[in-house]
């Protein structure tokens, strides 16, 4: 699927609006406090198109992954054994319209209480482009359909409203849509969302009364509160100079985050204040991060393989405070 991509003028897009700061010699380990313990606990088939796109995890210590290029959404075992669950249909023109990327993709997860998968898919075509539901032993259905023109991205769901939020990485918007399906609305459209050419709001994480996001051509980590009646809240600017910042999670310590760095494969991270420091590495086994997601004190890290083109795989690493 790589080799495919790389010849198209996506890829070409890729590496150029990428900051690759680890270009030239592979980068030491930057293995340090909060993480120790990293390894690449799981490989996958970068031929048919299994780049980890997002993760979310379950109880039972399984990970559900969406697998970009295959368009699919995968459970991982423990052990690191791949199950598809399902196999999205492919857009009737190939996805050759799907906005900046050229290609169909299977983007933000998110596990509900009950094992309900939600997930957003990307096509750039009207009849396939939203957020889809997977129910347990069931088949996959979309339940609200979002813009062509967009790029769904970042998912997650707020549990005591029962609100999916999705972000929008070329439309620089916050959609929000209920569980239960129906009709999106655009609950952020504030500039800081925007992007600079190639991709804007990004990662997206429910914490503390407020919708986190990141946004990659900014290289910022935004909180947006949500109001009392529901609507989006003056945008704040709690960090800055992440450059290719992907997805993220909290540690279970206040505002503080770990975030993916998809040009330099790297993983941040990044201090209530905004600070940031490098735990993580192209050395540790990160090709082209893209999430990041913790159970307990594991810390999983998917990588894509996007630009490297060499081993999509997931990183666990063990969080130590």
């Amino acid at each position: 699927m790589f080799k495919k991509l790389s010849t198209t003028a996506t890829t070409a897009a890729i590496l150029s609006a990428a900051v690759i700061a680890a270009a030239g010699a592979v980068p030491a380990s930057a293995l340090s406090a909060p993480l120790s313990g990293a390894r690449i606990a799981a490989h996958f088939d970068l031929a048919n198109g299994q780049m980890p796109e997002n993760i979310a995890l379950a109880p039972d210590g399984s990970a559900y992954v969406t697998f970009a290029g295959a368009r699919q959404l995968a459970r991982l075992s423990p052990k690191g054994t791949v199950q598809v669950l399902a196999t999205l249909p492919a857009p009737a023109d190939g996805g050759v319209n799907t906005p900046v990327l050229g290609f169909p993709l299977t983007t933000g997860v998110v596990r509900a209480h009950d094992g309900t998968l939600y997930f957003l898919y990307a096509t750039g075509t009207a009849d396939l482009t939203g957020v889809w539901r997977l129910r347990p032993g069931g088949t996959p259905r979309r339940i609200a359909a979002l813009p062509a023109t967009g790029l769904p991205n970042g998912l997650d769901l707020d549990r005591r409203t029962g609100t999916l939020y999705a972000t929008d990485s070329v439309l620089g918007t916050v959609w929000s849509v209920p569980v239960t399906g129906g009709t999106p609305t655009a609950w952020s459209t504030a500039p800081e969302l925007a992007s600079a050419g190639f991709l804007g709001a990004n990662g997206l994480k429910i914490h503390d009364g407020a919708v986190w996001v990141t946004n990659l051509d900014q290289g910022t980590v935004l909180r947006i509160p949500v109001q009392r009646d529901g609507r989006a809240g003056a945008v704040r600017i709690r960090a800055t100079g992440l450059a290719g910042i992907d997805d993220f999670a909290f540690t279970g310590r206040g505002d503080r985050i770990l975030a993916a760095l998809n040009g330099s494969s790297e993983v941040a991270l990044v201090r209530p204040d905004g600070t940031h420091s490098i735990v993580l590495t192209a050395a540790d086994g990160l090709q082209n991060p893209t999430s990041v997601a913790l159970r307990g004190s594991t810390v999983h890290v998917g990588s894509a393989a996007y630009v490297t083109g060499e081993d999509p795989n997931l990183v666990v690493a063990h969080l130590n405070d």
